[in-house]
């Protein structure tokens, strides 16, 4: 059986050292601000995580852009050449072209390596809900389980991937076009939080409204109640937009509630946290349905 490697892009917001364990090959995404061009590594080489916070709340904007098809050329080849397979998890087509690239890429390359398996999975997911179904295709890889059976698994996944967020300003959201001036002006005054999840078909959508900061995190742990599988025993992502303290409020509250003992913490990135803004807080685990 050919040895295969796992690739995904820098929306999946894994730590560095995460992705490095998990020997995963990760592209990144880009942030173009003022006259600057920033490639989102996970390691924040090019721009530190604090750094982008800061530059957004002091009323910087940037536009983001996709991995290109020759970039996922370029890196798959690199691992074809060396003779091994790719299994290929990408940001949300919904969000994203950078799937759309992975699977130009995989096309034109499967002539060159007609020996090759290139297998693309458009993973409907974001931040560290994508994270979250690379991190458990890492683990049944390490399990000894075939790139086929790996692909499988992705598929049947990524359906139960629930991504549950809220955010401290609505005028990013306002900006990206996912709610109305209106709506972002009410919200705002008055101290309206929405609660948001990422559907079946890979799409931000705001489900209800909390009332302050304080009740959204909570919302976000009563979601997980009703559809969580097994709380106690699944590893849990927390993703936020620079407001550590925040994160960790909503972890202790899972332990708490549910006994879950494995729980990790990161920065939204910088492609992503450009649309969510600041004070983001998403919260990924298995359930029964999205």
């Amino acid at each position: 059986m050919r040895d295969y490697v796992i690739m995904t892009d820098s929306c999946c917001d894994m730590t560095a050292a995460l992705a490095e364990e998990l020997e995963l090959s990760v592209l990144p995404l880009s942030l173009h601000m003022g006259e600057n061009v920033y490639r989102n590594w996970l390691d924040g080489r090019e721009i530190g995580f604090q750094e982008f916070y800061a530059k957004i709340r002091s009323g910087q904007l940037a536009t983001t852009s996709a991995v290109s098809v020759g970039e996922f050329t370029a890196e798959m080849r690199k691992i074809l050449s060396a003779g091994k397979d790719i299994l290929c998890i990408n940001f949300s087509s919904a969000l994203s072209a950078t799937y759309q690239s992975a699977s130009i890429a995989a096309q034109d390359l499967r002539e060159e390596f007609p020996e090759a398996k290139i297998l693309v999975v458009d993973s409907l997911c974001a931040s560290l809900g994508q994270g979250l179904l690379v991190y458990l295709c890492a683990k049944e890889r390490q399990k000894g389980r075939s790139l086929e059976e790996v692909h499988a698994f992705a598929e049947e996944t990524k359906g139960k991937v629930c991504h549950w967020f809220t955010v401290d300003d609505l005028n990013h959201l306002k900006r990206g076009g996912r709610i109305s001036a209106a709506t972002a002006l009410f919200g705002t005054m008055l101290s309206i939080k929405p609660v948001m999840h990422v559907d079946d078909g890979g799409h931000l959508v705001p489900v209800s409204k909390a009332r302050g900061r304080k009740s959204s995190l909570l919302a976000l742990v009563d979601r997980m109640a009703a559809t969580a599988i097994d709380p106690a025993n699944q590893t849990v992502f927390i993703s936020h937009g620079d407001c550590e303290a925040d994160a960790r409020f909503v972890a202790e509250e899972i332990t708490r509630r549910f006994g879950t003992k494995d729980i990790r913490i990161n920065y939204v990135g910088p492609v992503i946290g450009n649309h969510s803004g600041p004070g983001t807080l998403a919260l990924f685990f298995l359930g029964t349905q999205r």
